[in-house]
């Protein structure tokens, strides 16, 4: 047997579990004491103040009954409870009764309240909430304000339980309180419905609905308990209630509501769904900004190295080129003789551009190719292509395409750049409609591959270099199917 020496001797007996941060034994002291023992690795980037946190004076903690270090682990001691939330659930096996449900809610958010402002949990759920002297309480405390500021690599899956996890967890921003009332909701969910109210089951399933998903609508508990955990689960953090505005609403949902106050309590139920889903709609919106951002900079870093790539082989094969700036956007310019070619640079593509009948896939960002020429007889002075970094094939795969237009050849007028570019916008989306237009595809929307892309934009400078540059005879010049994805 192994004895811990703090001060007091606890004996440690069989392991009662184990989570991310550490392994818990049955321990009995030397006067017959029955205790939890928990062994914590010091982890680099955690330090010791972060665990021993003194929550004295809060109701419903379990409390540190001793505590020290050993070799490599910092050592808690703590009351041994007689179950977890956890295990409580998986007996009852579905929901628990209104009254129970309430019950336990009452307890939790005692806790939370008295907490509220000092200490935020982070890790909140069924499995550090324990049954103590008759008492649901709250466990772990000083574990998870541990877990949040390691910098362990082999621990960062830790840093949330994806089951209860609130939006603002998934975008790694600061927790607060606020986190912890999430967590709060989903646990009465659970507890009232017998299920939670995002299965997953999957950790990208989990960011996914905790973001934007909208919990299913309760059917069980009065009013006043089903707003409770309706409001606990909005999406924006301030728009959640305070702890102690949910211990109130929770005591006084014990008394049965009748008349006026009754009917009062059904019409704040229906207020509350509707603010729900405004928050979900606003919860979306904001994610899908950041995930706007996100595919920009990979947008930006594949067309950083396109260019890299076609710059660097016309300029190993013509040393004599030289290059420069030019354009309205100020591109980077390879002229060998009167022929120029321009890379226009990326451009930031707004989220609803088309100004007409937008096509069913998403443009992020927009650049293009430009061949100029000295205009001929025919107002011919060169072409253009459109680069587009967009999902035109399937939804959420964004990937680098090319393509480029013309002028309808029944309005019998054109073009100096033929074919020619277009920025997403109202040109571009008439091309793309079902219906006629004066604008049409003249090159087929197609993935890049920068090997034929290189070759094929080099035999046309070598031409254009040689004066050999015309206007194509027909357009298109290749088929052009409609194989974007379309509404």
């Amino acid at each position: 047997m192994t004895t811990i020496r703090l001060k007091h001797d606890w004996v440690l007996g069989d392991r009662l579990g184990a989570g991310g941060f550490g392994q818990v034994f049955a321990a009995e002291n030397q006067d017959g004491l029955k205790a939890a023992v928990k062994l914590v690795p010091k982890v680099p980037g955690a330090s010791r103040e972060l665990l021993f946190v003194d929550l004295k004076g809060a109701r419903g903690i379990v409390p540190v009954i001793d505590s020290g270090e050993q070799d490599e682990h910092w050592i808690l001691v703590m009351p041994r409870a007689s179950m977890s939330l956890r295990e409580h659930l998986a007996s009852a096996k579905g929901p628990v009764s209104t009254a129970e449900a309430t019950s336990i809610l009452i307890d939790v958010a005692s806790a939370l309240a008295d907490l509220n402002g000092k200490v935020v949990h982070r890790d909140l759920k069924p499995e550090n909430v324990l049954y103590l002297d008759g008492k649901w309480c709250l466990s772990d405390f000083g574990i998870s304000r541990y877990a949040e500021a390691t910098t362990a690599a082999d621990t960062q899956k830790y840093a949330l339980s994806p089951l209860y996890a609130a939006p603002e967890r998934w975008r790694a921003e600061r927790a607060t309180g606020a986190a912890d009332v999430y967590a709060f909701g989903v646990m009465a969910f659970e507890m009232l419905v017998g299920r939670k109210p995002f299965p997953g089951p999957h950790i990208e399933e989990y960011r996914e609905q905790h973001l934007h998903n909208e919990p299913p609508p309760i059917d069980v508990g009065n009013s006043v308990l089903k707003a409770i955990v309706t409001e606990a689960l909005f999406k924006a953090p301030g728009a959640r209630p305070s702890p102690s505005n949910l211990l109130a609403r929770l005591t006084r949902s014990q008394q049965q509501r009748s008349g006026g106050l009754g009917r009062l309590s059904e019409a704040h139920l229906g207020e509350v769904a509707r603010q729900s889903e405004a928050e979900r709609q606003a919860s979306a919106a904001r994610s899908a900004t950041e995930q706007r951002a996100d595919l920009f900079k990979g947008a930006s870093a594949l067309l950083d190295a396109l260019y890299g790539e076609l710059s660097e082989a016309i300029l190993e094969a013509a040393p004599s080129a030289k290059k420069g700036r030019a354009g309205k956007r100020n591109g980077l310019t390879i002229a060998i003789g009167t022929a120029q070619l321009e890379l226009v640079p990326l451009i930031k593509t707004p989220p609803s551009p088309w100004e007409w009948e937008a096509p069913a896939f998403d443009v992020v960002a927009h650049a293009g190719i430009i061949l100029r020429v000295p205009r001929d007889r025919y107002d011919f002075e060169g072409r253009s292509h459109s680069l587009w970094y967009c999902d035109a094939f399937q939804a959420g795969r964004f990937e680098w395409v090319e393509t480029a237009f013309m002028v309808s050849p029944l309005l019998g007028r054109n073009t100096t750049m033929r074919p020619f570019m277009a920025d997403p916008g109202i040109e571009a989306a008439k091309a793309l409609w079902n219906g006629m237009s004066e604008f049409q595809l003249a090159w087929p929307i197609e993935e890049i591959d920068p090997e034929l892309l290189i070759d094929r934009w080099a035999n046309w400078l070598a031409d254009a270099a040689e004066g050999r540059l015309h206007a194509p005879s027909t357009m298109p010049e290749k088929p052009t199917p409609r194989n974007w994805r379309q509404k």
